[in-house]
């Protein structure tokens, strides 16, 4: 989703643990829906995980991929040192790590039934770690949206065009409203899609130039 351009001051490590990033968090997400009592993908958005006495492993897996976010924005400020959003996409992409960091810190209250034992239906108010959770989320994605348009504009003015569209349909997905009935599933690819985007943006600017 991205064009590589002459690579000063050689960011390896850190651009490496901004790709790893994505696939450990998809991984273990995964791992913790398949094996967990009472989770649900269409009923519990990925972030329930972080409740109940397994819930340390979502948040350090938030924690990580936040880690790795912040990682990845430094490799980009010390890779893109000229041209369009050469300040913008490190302060973006450290914003969606920042984002993540807090998620993890800050944890979804349980309901609908999970983790098991909990009551069935939301809760009657949310509490204040919840409602930071939700707004560091929200933040995070829309960070990393702005990110994906100015990479694309960027492309785009370098005639890279599949790369252009490529970060035009990611900003897409992760710019479209939720809806009540689809939410978890729309979390859930809007988590694909945002960890997919920095795997393959941090492995694209790894390449010799």
């Amino acid at each position: 989703m991205a064009t590589t351009t002459a690579v000063h001051r050689p960011s390896g490590r850190l651009l490496l643990a901004g790709a790893l990033a994505g696939p450990v968090f998809l991984a273990s997400a995964i791992i913790q829906m398949l094996t967990r009592e009472g989770f649900d993908i269409t009923r519990h958005p990925i972030s329930q995980l972080s409740t109940g006495g397994l819930g340390w492993i979502q948040i350090t897996t938030f924690v990580l991929a936040g880690v790795g976010g912040l990682a990845l924005a430094a490799g980009i400020r010390r890779t893109y040192t000229e041209g369009t959003g050469r300040r913008a996409l490190p302060v973006l992409v450290g914003i969606f790590g920042t984002g993540m960091i807090a998620a993890g810190v800050f944890t979804m209250d349980p309901e609908h039934g999970f983790p098991a034992g909990t009551p069935d239906g939301p809760v009657a108010q949310m509490s204040w770690h919840s409602i930071a959770h939700s707004s560091a989320a929200a933040v995070s994605f829309t960070a990393l949206a702005i990110a994906a348009i100015v990479l694309g504009v960027r492309c785009a003015r370098r005639r890279a065009v599949p790369a252009a569209i490529g970060n035009g349909a990611a900003a897409l997905v992760l710019l479209l409203p939720m809806t009540p009935e689809h939410m978890s599933i729309q979390i859930a690819v809007n988590g694909l899609v945002a960890f997919t985007w920095t795997t393959v943006l941090a492995l694209s600017l790894r390449r010799p130039a």
